[in-house]
């Protein structure tokens, strides 16, 4: 992999500058209440430096949505010899459960973030695009995987399973945190939840797309 460049490290910095005074100004106001020239002045850039960073409002607040859309082609691809993709999946998402992590909302201070959300129509319909994405994502995944045909139903069938398991997941957890849960207690009962949602995947499902070598 080659270098990070200074002008690359400049840049990423200044994004990441933006976005965390963006992150700060929306828990403590509300994600319609701040204005684009607000975060330019508080960041000491101009509009036009945002917007060349975040094309939208909405992507100042999920700023690392693409690593979400990401992750379950990730785990497909990463599935091992003789699992099936729902198999990595579950297996994954439980991992992340069981140690706690940040990356399924687990952590002190996600209500706020899950607040901001609840209170901004704008960012309940990104929210909801964002959804759609991940499903796009682990479908052409699938497909790739499997070298299914154009017409084969399976990887939209299964790549929407799949992302229904992160959906709830994410979802139970973002409401246990607003109502002032734990994330020890909350991930206890997460596991719970994963096993009654494997439960109610069917056969074809859950042994889809095994990995062969």
């Amino acid at each position: 992999m080659a270098e990070e460049g200074l002008r690359e490290r400049k840049k990423r910095r200044t994004r990441q500058n933006i976005s965390d005074i963006a992150t700060g100004l929306f828990l403590g106001r509300g994600f319609d209440a701040v204005t684009i020239a607000e975060i330019a002045a508080a960041a000491d850039v101009s509009v036009n430096t945002v917007y060349n960073y975040f094309p939208a409002k909405e992507d100042l607040f999920f700023d690392r949505s693409q690593g979400v859309i990401d992750r379950l082609p990730r785990y497909v691809r990463g599935r091992g010899k003789g699992e099936s993709a729902a198999a990595a999946v579950l297996r994954e998402l439980r991992g992340q459960v069981e140690e706690v992590s940040p990356s399924v909302g687990l952590f002190d201070g996600y209500d706020r973030f899950m607040r901001v959300i609840e209170e901004s129509h704008a960012l309940k319909a990104r929210l909801w695009y964002l959804q759609q994405e991940v499903v796009e994502s682990v479908e052409r995944t699938l497909r790739e995987e499997m070298a299914a045909a154009p017409d084969d139903p399976l990887p939209l069938l299964v790549g929407s399973q799949l992302a229904w398991l992160q959906t709830t997941l994410m979802g139970y957890v973002g409401r246990e945190m607003v109502a002032g849960r734990k994330p020890a207690e909350v991930s206890r009962e997460a596991l719970d939840l994963l096993d009654e949602m494997e439960d109610l995947l069917g056969e074809r499902v859950l042994n889809y797309a095994a990995k062969n070598t």
